[in-house]
């Protein structure tokens, strides 16, 4: 055959039904086996806009728009010659002419036809499930409608489903500002993800935030005003549910409408029937994938990850590849209304023969469970309020993890947890589930094909391209590899900013910068500019603009404007979280020196509010057991008695603690209580990367124990000796000396430089002890700056230390009296008279104690008697 005769040949055809994120997949999967050079490639898509990540769809409620929403590079269309029609779903397949047939009345003819038609909500067939105010949440004109309603008719809405989507719809409802409910029929929420255990502290995190969760009942009915709108809901336990709309999020169904009208064989429960290579059983010329394809182990898979697999073996078994799709991993991990929650591997053990190791604190919101082989074999787990450990047990799965399974779930406190880093893993881990990426692929990237940054490293392995679960751990790996082949590392503070956390304080101070969304949107990584920023770095930058705000002009009370959506959930409420829901108050009590009268107060509010007490470590009164909505109410009669708030809560200053030095003691040599209450009203509420701790001792005898905190002082005969770097915590180290024999001005001068050089300088949560440690120099060098000045920066150090001194104010105090900040103090936003009945105590030596046991290490019921003899904790 001629040249010209091959050239004239018309190209085949290669017709795609859909494109969300499984179909945009098979397109690049497509272009990469070159394909799209030798076929024309046809695209019926239904909505009105290319494929999007789906998979994020609620962030639009946080600010994202539908554009950074979307997957699809028109450039990658056009330059590969791909017809994509938007909105001109396909309408009828006629399989023996080979066409297909768009609503437009478009009828093109194929070689190949791929259907990745996806799935549709499962709305329960219940009476006025058709009213106006009723929803799906499934694309963007879903959120678009739902929004518009919400704002205009509703104040109360409740979702259908308490699984994955269920539980993001919910939060988009509260984002909203609605009062929300969850009604779930399975007795638990998430019941496909987790377990009975996981559900309840999932429930109990939820219901803190404001929301309603009704489990194991179903709707029965929805009703309907005059006017055909929803006003309520039956429920099947016989209870009635007042609301303005409903979202149905109670799970999806295989679209496969198409595939039954052309005759292709569909499973029993839906779902179009396919082979290994993706390959419809009825047609060879016909391919399913994504959500619509009943897979060749019987399921249907309603992940993305799984999704792109097939996605990959379809466009592979197109070019003559070999490729098979035989199952898919269903590990998860995301975060549903602020909960992080992972579920991997055999999750709730149904191979059976195994093992459980579990930490619960429900109430707390934490609970982590492995399942473990007789052989020792990770299995699976469930992680619920921490999933730090997510990607490294999830990439174990399937072999014996290197050290005792307790100690991966055990919480640092509770017994020395492992930490097992990349490292540890076998080259052969699968890191990247979504595109099946291992350990050893990554580190070829950078070793093999030069990739020197980890989004060279997505680029040329894919993985962290899918969800995003394994980006932390790809992110090690590919710091390890770099740093091992003597090649500059990444040292952003995170995902959004390329910046250290240092960086970001000269930016923030140079530039007076008072918001972190500002900073976020002039200063961030190209991708994360105009987003909403991550957990990471919000806590990180409202650190920053809480130490600068005197100096840089921002209103300093953490929950002001900006700043209040930025805080950790202890800063939220100005109190400490405990395990069983309940709060602790801790009043400030400078250098630990009370008179008998606040002695007295706190005694009458810990009697009067039920409270239990106990002398701290640090010299102060702590009250356990305060509910929320108390919280207030105790805040105002300290206030009154002269107490403000001991920052317990904060990154902050915690304590100065001192002996009774010279005054009270005959070895004391200057008056350490009064140096200890001079310095705590000094640096009370100064914020910084992490807590401070202080202390004085009047004499060398050491008894406030100041070698082992922050910032010490130790009086001798001729002044001050100031120790730095201390920490007694679950790493001790003794603090160093940075100067000695200091008169009270020097003392005072020489701690405002360091602290301050220490809040400039360390990284976020970093201790001083460790920046002592990692920082260039080391002490010789802190000392250089802050003793002889050899930056030249003292002035400007102790310029800082005077603004927030002159600017302080009592955060208590301030909240007392500010209406719009108390509305945030209730237990359930729906209801705020009424306080959280799930917190509850029993009583113990004359107190109470929070009705719930901290730590259960276990097995299952059946597993107990044969292996008796082993730890239980």
């Amino acid at each position: 055959m001629s040249t010209t005769a091959l050239r004239d040949r018309p190209r085949p055809t290669i017709v795609l039904v859909g494109h969300g994120m499984v179909g945009q997949r098979f397109l690049e999967a497509l272009a990469e086996h070159g394909l799209t050079a030798t076929h024309r490639v046809v695209v019926l898509c239904e909505e009105p806009r290319p494929a999007y990540d789906r998979v994020r769809l609620t962030s639009y409620f946080s600010g994202r728009t539908a554009e950074e929403l979307s997957l699809t590079d028109m450039g990658f269309i056009d330059g590969h010659g791909i017809e994509l029609h938007v909105g001109d779903p396909a309408a009828s397949v006629d399989r023996e002419a080979r066409t297909v047939t768009a609503r437009s009345g478009r009828t093109v003819g194929y070689d190949v036809l791929v259907l990745a038609t996806g799935s549709v909500p499962f709305v329960p067939p219940v009476p006025g499930r058709d009213a106006t105010g009723c929803f799906v949440y499934r694309t963007i004109e879903d959120l678009l409608a739902i929004e518009e309603y919400a704002g205009t008719r509703a104040t109360t809405g409740t979702v259908v489903g308490g699984g994955l989507l269920g539980l993001e719809a919910a939060g988009a409802l509260h984002g909203l500002g609605l009062a929300t409910h969850v009604v779930e029929f399975a007795p638990r929420l998430m019941p496909v993800q987790v377990d009975e255990g996981g559900g309840a502290a999932l429930l109990r995190t939820i219901e803190g935030i404001g929301l309603t969760v009704h489990t194991g009942t179903g709707t029965q009915e929805i009703v309907t005003g005059p006017d055909g709108a929803v006003t309520g809901m039956k429920l099947s336990d016989g209870s009635e549910l007042a609301t303005d709309m409903v979202v149905f999020s109670a799970g999806v169904r295989p679209r496969d409408q198409l595939a039954r009208a052309s005759g292709l064989a569909v499973g029993e429960r839906g779902g179009i029937v396919v082979d290994a290579r993706c390959r419809t059983v009825t047609d060879p010329r016909v391919f399913a994938i994504g959500e619509c394809a009943q897979a060749v182990d019987g399921r249907v898979y309603g992940l993305v990850a799984p999704g792109y697999e097939q996605a990959e073996t379809a466009a592979a078994t197109i070019a003559a590849r070999d490729a098979e799709f035989t199952g898919a991993d269903l590990s998860t991990e995301l975060k549903l209304l602020g909960v992080d929650v992972a579920s991997f591997g055999d999750a709730h053990g149904t191979a059976g023969d195994c093992l459980d190791v579990v930490y619960s604190d429900s109430r707390a919101g934490l609970y982590k469970k492995l399942v473990i082989g007789r052989d020792g074999t990770l299995r699976g787990g469930v992680l619920v309020g921490d999933t730090e450990a997510y990607g490294t047990l999830r990439a174990f799965t399937g072999s014996v993890p290197p050290v005792p399974p307790e100690s991966l779930v055990v919480p640092a406190g509770a017994g020395a947890p492992a930490r097992l880093g990349p490292a540890a893993l076998p080259d052969d881990a699968v890191v990247c589930s979504c595109h099946n990426v291992t350990k050893g692929t990554i580190r070829g990237a950078v070793t093999g094909h030069g990739c020197a940054t980890v989004p060279e490293v997505m680029k040329c392995t894919r993985a962290g391209t899918g969800c995003g679960s394994c980006s932390k751990v790809l992110t090690q790996l590919v710091d390890a590899e770099l740093e091992a082949s003597g090649v500059e590392v990444d040292r952003g503070l995170c995902r959004c900013f390329a910046q250290t956390r240092e960086e970001l304080y000269e930016i923030v101070l140079a530039l007076r910068l008072t918001s972190y969304q500002a900073l976020l949107d002039r200063h961030g990584r190209e991708g994360a500019r105009g987003g909403d920023g991550c957990e990471t770095c919000k806590p990180a930058v409202a650190s920053i603009i809480a130490s600068l705000a005197p100096v840089i002009g921002a209103d300093g009370h953490v929950l002001d404007g900006e700043q209040a959506a930025l805080q950790d959930t202890n800063d939220h409420f100005l109190a400490n979280l405990q395990r069983n829901g309940s709060y602790s108050v801790v009043p400030r009590v400078p250098g630990g020196e009370i008179a008998p009268e606040k002695l007295i107060v706190i005694g009458e509010i810990a009697r009067d509010f039920g409270l239990y007490t106990k002398i701290t470590g640090g010299q102060r009164i702590d009250m356990f057991g305060a509910r929320v909505e108390q919280l207030p109410s105790i805040w105002a009669r300290l206030v009154d008695a002269g107490f403000e708030s001991g920052h317990a809560y904060g990154k902050s200053l915690r304590t100065v603690k001192s002996c009774v030095g010279q005054t009270w003691c005959r070895y004391g040599v200057q008056d350490s209580v009064r140096m200890a209450i001079d310095l705590e009203l000094r640096y009370r509420g100064l914020r910084s990367p992490h807590k401070l701790k202080s202390a004085v001792s009047g004499c060398a005898r050491e008894c406030a124990e100041a070698r082992s905190k922050d910032f010490g002082v130790i009086a001798t005969a001729n002044g001050w000796n100031l120790y730095v770097g201390g920490n007694g915590g679950a790493t001790p180290r003794h603090a160093d000396l940075l100067a000695q024999d200091l008169s009270d001005a020097e003392l005072t001068r020489l701690i405002d430089r360091f602290l301050m050089f220490y809040i400039r300088t360390a990284d976020r949560l970093e201790r001083t002890s460790v920046w002592l440690e990692r920082i260039p120099g080391g002490l010789d060098h802190v000392r250089d700056v802050v003793v002889h000045d050899s930056l030249g920066i003292c002035d400007e150090l102790e310029s800082l230390m005077a603004a927030h001194v002159s600017h302080y104010r009592d955060e208590w105090a301030e909240t007392v009296g500010d209406p719009a900040k108390l509305a945030r103090f209730v237990s359930f936003v729906n209801a705020p008279g009424t306080p959280d009945p799930v917190v509850g105590f029993v009583p113990e030596r004359g107190q109470m104690k929070p009705d719930l046991p901290l730590l259960s290490i276990g097995m299952r019921p059946s597993d107990t008697e044969e292996l008796e003899g082993s730890t239980q904790r």
